[in-house]
């Protein structure tokens, strides 16, 4: 009688595999690499990570809820809080009650916070175009295809 040699199917280690083909570490060092490109442009507006990803996506979804806010910026709530704090403070967003749940609160962008949103944009702009620097059109779309696949796998909300 045979014994069957016992094939070991548990997955690659992170040794294994190496980093560089680690695709949560990768996309890690992008977003750290964005960030930095644009720690001076924010700096010199006097807004933070958490601020500028939160007047990115007021300027595309204005009036949404906080708890919504949180997830498109990828924000710690407690961490956005202290952000819209400070952009309230600075007028360049305002917040109001919810009309259907008074205990939710939406948030809305100045026209003095899409001032600064539109001197940032350009910066942001660039910084993303010099990420798909060398890569065609078709495989940039098919790597931002492949994202999205990504997040509808993981995500935890229907947006």
């Amino acid at each position: 009688m045979n014994r069957a040699e016992k094939v070991d199917t548990s997955p690659a280690r992170l040794g294994e595999m190496g980093l560089e083909n680690f695709a949560p570490y990768l996309m890690n060092r992008i977003i750290g690499r964005y960030n930095a490109a644009m720690s001076s442009e924010m700096a010199a507006l006097g807004l933070t990570t958490p601020q500028m990803r939160s007047l990115a996506v007021l300027s595309v979804i204005d009036g949404i809820l906080i708890r919504e806010l949180a997830v498109y910026a990828v924000v710690q709530q407690s961490t956005l809080s202290r952000a819209l704090d400070t952009l309230d403070q600075n007028g360049l967003i305002r917040r109001e009650q919810d009309e259907q749940d008074s205990r939710a609160t939406r948030v809305f962008i100045t026209d003095a916070g899409r001032d600064v949103y539109e001197r940032l944009w350009p910066h942001m702009s660039e910084a993303y175009e010099a990420m798909f620097k060398g890569i065609d059109s078709a495989e940039k779309r098919a790597f931002i295809g492949t994202l999205q696949t990504i997040l509808r796998n993981i995500r935890k909300h229907d947006f």
